[in-house]
């Protein structure tokens, strides 16, 4: 249980980091990094494309 509580934590803040960055590029980038710590070659890839949803999501306002 304490394993799954600490993934969820890490996955909630790879998923905050993502939104750092001022363009597309590096949001991505800091997404990936973030999701890289939390689960890996997987979570890196998870991290890239949050980042760059989270811009996509901005770009509006």
């Amino acid at each position: 249980m304490t394993k799954l509580s600490t993934l969820i934590v890490a996955g909630a803040a790879a998923l905050a980091l993502a939104g750092c960055g001022h363009n597309t590029e590096q949001r991505a980038a800091t997404g990936a990094a973030a999701g890289a710590v939390v689960a890996g070659p997987v979570g890196a890839v998870i991290g890239a494309g949050a980042g760059v949803v989270v811009s996509k999501a901005n770009k509006g306002h």
